[in-house]
């Protein structure tokens, strides 16, 4: 039996634990934690099931106008896809030749690298500052590659680059730039904008994080005709079902709920970063669902003592990460269990967390 070298060489992309015990509370995978739109039930109940034994719509024509509506876009703007990260491996297969390069920043969303490998690509990884900034050399570093991926905000770390930022190596870069916003609704600003201004530039979203829809898999993403046309050539026709096609333009036409939940979730997220603050945390700056918070006490060890007491989190070995743990931002008294679950650590690991 052959398999490809670069997938025999390769390890896959590691998702967080999805638990079957409902005991646990759940901050690990940056779910939302409140339900979707009353949309959403109501065109459930409404689905006229005789229409599951035909195929979907392959191009997505409604759900498209909607995603495109929303910042005054004709549907051919618009691609959409089984989730985003569907959409990431459709531009690694449009835009990366078999031993060519893409690049993107580090750390940040460990599915670029993975992806890059699956192509038989190098994936060229860009040291972020020491606040996670984006380097002034960027387009240095990225030389050479044909694909640049940047989250904003940036995952795991939380933290956006300026919008300016963006738009100067959008502006100078020879391949495609790729804005991944997946987390932007909790957010102040966005990058959409770029789209109708430079060719190159690609934003995606998904209805995973603000809408609440990560059990579906929709993402879409925004970019001129052109380029969409080129990336349809590589989509699989019916990679989007009807029943996601049919609730995604349910969740795109009540952009009012989706924002009331991320408010919510924001003002969750202050009390969250104020509280860890107080003890001892290093809480870096996020405009997302979640927090990435350094414990004064190693964070392997505390990602352990929080699931044995029922708290799940999210924990990256890697460099520069090691010292963090990366916490999504759940209901007020999902953060209330989780805040006295990490005072109960500190006190029992030795003391006053003040030491």
């Amino acid at each position: 039996m052959k398999i490809r070298e670069s997938i025999a060489s390769m390890s896959g992309y590691v998702p967080g634990e999805q638990p079957r015990d409902r005991r646990y509370i759940k901050l690990n995978t940056n779910e939302n934690p409140y339900p979707p739109s009353p949309r959403i039930e109501a065109a459930l109940r409404s689905l006229d099931t005789n229409r599951l034994r035909l195929y979907p719509d392959p191009v997505c024509t409604e759900l498209r106008e909607a995603a495109g509506h929303l910042f005054g876009f004709g549907p051919e703007w618009v691609l959409a896809g089984n989730g985003s990260d569907d959409l990431l491996t459709i531009a690694v297969r449009t835009a990366v030749d078999q031993g060519g390069f893409l690049a993107c920043p580090d750390p940040s969303y460990s599915l670029y690298p993975i992806l890059a490998a699956i192509q038989g690509a190098t994936c060229v990884t860009i040291p972020l500052g020491d606040q996670f900034e984006l380097p002034d050399d960027v387009l240095a570093r990225a030389e050479g590659a044909s694909l640049l991926f940047i989250a904003r905000p940036n995952a795991p770390t939380g933290n956006v680059f300026p919008v300016a930022d963006i738009e100067r190596v959008c502006a100078a870069f020879p391949g495609i730039v790729w804005v991944d916003e997946a987390y932007v609704d909790f957010s102040a600003d966005h990058c959409v904008g770029l789209v109708s201004r430079f060719d190159n530039v690609v934003v995606s979203r998904t209805l995973s994080k603000s809408y609440s829809l990560a059990g579906i898999r929709l993402g879409w993403a925004y970019a001129n005709p052109g380029l969409i046309a080129e990336m349809m050539k590589v989509k699989d026709s019916y990679s989007v079902n009807m029943l996601t096609q049919a609730l995604g333009v349910e969740a795109l036409r009540d952009t009012e709920y989706m924002r009331a939940q991320a408010a919510r979730i924001r003002a969750t997220r202050t009390w969250v970063s104020a509280q860890l603050t107080e003890l001892g945390f290093d809480v870096l700056p996020s405009e997302a669902n979640f927090v990435f918070a350094a414990p004064p006490r190693p964070a392997a060890d505390v990602f352990v003592a929080l699931r044995e007491r029922g708290v799940l989190v999210r924990y990256f070995a890697q460099p520069r990460v090691d010292r963090y743990l990366r916490v999504t931002i759940g209901t007020d008294e999902d953060m209330s269990a989780f805040m006295a679950a990490i005072k109960d650590i500190l006190n029992h690991a030795g003391g006053s967390s003040d030491n």
